[in-house]
């Protein structure tokens, strides 16, 4: 399997480095308001409520630990030469899925302006300039995943067939999303008796895309698991991998775990070239 291990431990480093270097930087415009962090990262520091101090600095860990686990996943298909630049082409790739996943989910884009997250990345969309600069954070923040991954011990990784771990990843990271989704709309929905969809407006699309991952949601990570399975006992997950992959990228809001179900489903239809057909880590 892919060192995890080592990915997580990375990307939570570096979100804790990247949270106190925006914070040193951006000590100058402390306001009764708030501290706000480069590249869309803000943390308020209202007395009245700490509460919200630790939920931001735990969201960005929690974005650290998806990074690192990406990272892990599908570092050996990543192109460059070192840790380094493979950690800025997945922020490249998770930046532009982040930028796809905004304008779909989003009515009236790009009048409407705003921001996302993706694992760790964050995406503005408003203004051109904006743009750029969460395109400059994203890769330094990839580049500092890569350098602290260099610092860490190495682990001797072997696997049954590649695109192993991308689908293992897609599937958890799906069911955790689902998760998330079917409680809110069992609380809503079934509890409150509220209404599926609501009335036509400008959230009307979005909200049908969180719905939908009740619905789609459940299939999609469904058929990445047996894709995983399959891999996992050294068969081709292909068709059910990108299948399963497919569905939960239609919701939008489950579009990364759907991309690598996706990923992970087509390398799994290569046997490696030179590894034997047993997994196991290696200390």
């Amino acid at each position: 399997m892919a060192d995890f291990k080592r990915g997580i431990k990375a990307g939570v480093a570096a979100a804790a480095v990247y949270l106190i270097i925006s914070v040193i930087l951006e000590l100058s415009h402390l306001s009764p308001s708030g501290i706000t962090l480069a590249a869309g990262l803000t943390i308020q520091l209202e007395l009245t409520y700490p509460s919200f101090v630790i939920y931001s600095i735990l969201v960005r860990i929690f974005r650290g630990i998806v990074f690192g686990a990406v990272f892990a996943a599908l570092y050996s298909f990543l192109p460059g030469t070192g840790s380094v630049k493979k950690g800025m082409v997945l922020s490249a790739f998770l930046w532009i899925l982040g930028a796809v996943q905004f304008i779909y989910i989003t009515p009236g884009w790009p009048t409407s302006g705003g921001q996302t997250s993706t694992a760790g990345i964050t995406v503005s969309l408003s203004s051109v300039g904006l743009a750029l600069v969460s395109i400059i954070f994203a890769l330094a923040f990839g580049a500092l995943v890569g350098a602290i991954w260099n610092k860490l011990r190495e682990k001797k990784v072997t696997e049954v067939r590649k695109g192993i771990a991308a689908l293992l990843l897609g599937f958890a990271l799906g069911v955790w999303m689902w998760v998330s989704g079917a409680v809110a709309f069992l609380i809503n929905v079934v509890i409150r008796g509220g209404p599926l969809i609501g009335e036509p407006g400008p959230f009307w699309w979005g909200s049908i895309l969180y719905v939908s991952v009740v619905f789609l949601g459940l299939p999609g990570w469904v058929l990445a698991l047996v894709a995983w399975k399959k891999a996992k006992v050294d068969k081709s997950g292909l068709k059910l991998g990108v299948a399963g992959g497919v569905i939960m990228a239609l919701t939008g809001v489950m579009l990364l775990p759907g991309a690598l179900a996706i990923i992970g489903g087509v390398l799994s239809r290569h046997k490696p070239a030179t590894e034997p057909s047993t997994a196991g880590i290696e200390q």
